[in-house]
Formats: structure tokens, C-alpha cells, sequence
């Protein structure tokens, strides 16, 4: 066997790109693949939640207060964890397909901005130039069922003739990490 360092003792590079923009962290995945493992993500607070150590969940969840009233927890907040491919909140989880999680972290990296069917068809499906809007209301409504699964006062509102839009009807925080 031959003298040196372990694998995985070895230093390997690593691109760790940050951008709100979707259709930026797309472009740059393009650009740089295959050059080095990549990890994009949206802001430096999205960063900090992938490396820092993960929190430990309490053995027995209590029940959260209502969003907006005093005591509301963190449990209130939505959640997407995208390396398990979920949605959290008011301690309750559901899986998420891969168009469901990055329509849903799409649409929360500028909540309340209205994103056009274009916008969301080149985000999720990749499609440059395309807008076909039944495969965005039929991937909206499914999404929708799945918010109103969790109890969250999330929701998506169609702007009409415009597009989709995340709304906070019960002011719960709205996370992404990852």
C-alpha cells in the first residue's frame, strides 16, 4: 500500500455559489459542471443552516400557538428541507417530488413577488422558452393540497392572467434550507 494521506483525508474542492436568483444558480449549475462538487444556494443564512450542526428535535413535540399570537414557535414557520425532499410545519411533514420542491423553493426565495408561468415553467422544468401553464396549475394544485396537509397558513395565490404568487395568510416565518 502506498504512503500518503487516506482518500478522504485528502482536501477536495468544493464551489459554493450564492444567489436569490433561480435562473442563476440554473445558469451556474450549467456552467460548472462537472468542474467540482457544486452547492448553491440562495442567501449566506441558507449556507450557515447546511453546515452548521444539525439542531436536535425535542422528544415530544408540544403543540404550537397559533401563527401570530404570543409564545408562537418555530414549529409555525414553513420548512423545506431539500436534502430529505420535504415540508415542515406545526410539527407535521410531508414529502415532496422534485418538481413540488422546486416550484415551493422558487416561490419562497422572494415570497409575495408574482412569478410568471414562464418564470416558474424555466425554474422548475428547466424549459427555456416554453410556458405551458397546465403543467404549472396542475403542479401548483397538487402543492397547494400538500400546504393545506401541513396547516400552514402558507398558501399559493393565482394572480390572474399573470402567474403564482406564495402568500402568508396567518403570518407564519417561511424558510427554505436548501
Amino acid at each position: 500500500m502506498p504512503d500518503g494521506p487516506e482518500p478522504a483525508d485528502e482536501p477536495f474542492p468544493l464551489v459554493i455559489a450564492v444567489t436569490p436568483s433561480p435562473a442563476e444558480r440554473i445558469r451556474l449549475a450549467e456552467r460548472l459542471e462537472g468542474v467540482a462538487p457544486l452547492l448553491l444556494v440562495a442567501d449566506l443564512d441558507e449556507l450557515r443552516r447546511l453546515i452548521a450542526a444539525p439542531p436536535r428535535l425535542p422528544a415530544q413535540p408540544s403543540s404550537p400557538a397559533p401563527a401570530g399570537t404570543p409564545g408562537a414557535t418555530d414549529d409555525d414557520a414553513l420548512l423545506i428541507d431539500s436534502a430529505r425532499s420535504t415540508a415542515r410545519s406545526r410539527g407535521r411533514e410531508v414529502g415532496l417530488t422534485r418538481l413540488e420542491h422546486d416550484l415551493l423553493s422558487c416561490l419562497t426565495t422572494e415570497p409575495i413577488r408574482v412569478w410568471s408561468y414562464a418564470e416558474l415553467h424555466r425554474s422548475v422544468w428547466r424549459d427555456e422558452g416554453r410556458e405551458r401553464r397546465a403543467d404549472v396549475q396542475s403542479l401548483v394544485k397538487r402543492l397547494r393540497r400538500k400546504l393545506h396537509d401541513l396547516g400552514t397558513g402558507v398558501a399559493i395565490d393565482a394572480v390572474r392572467g399573470v402567474g403564482f404568487r406564495l402568500t402568508d395568510h396567518q403570518q407564519p416565518r417561511v424558510s427554505g434550507s436548501g
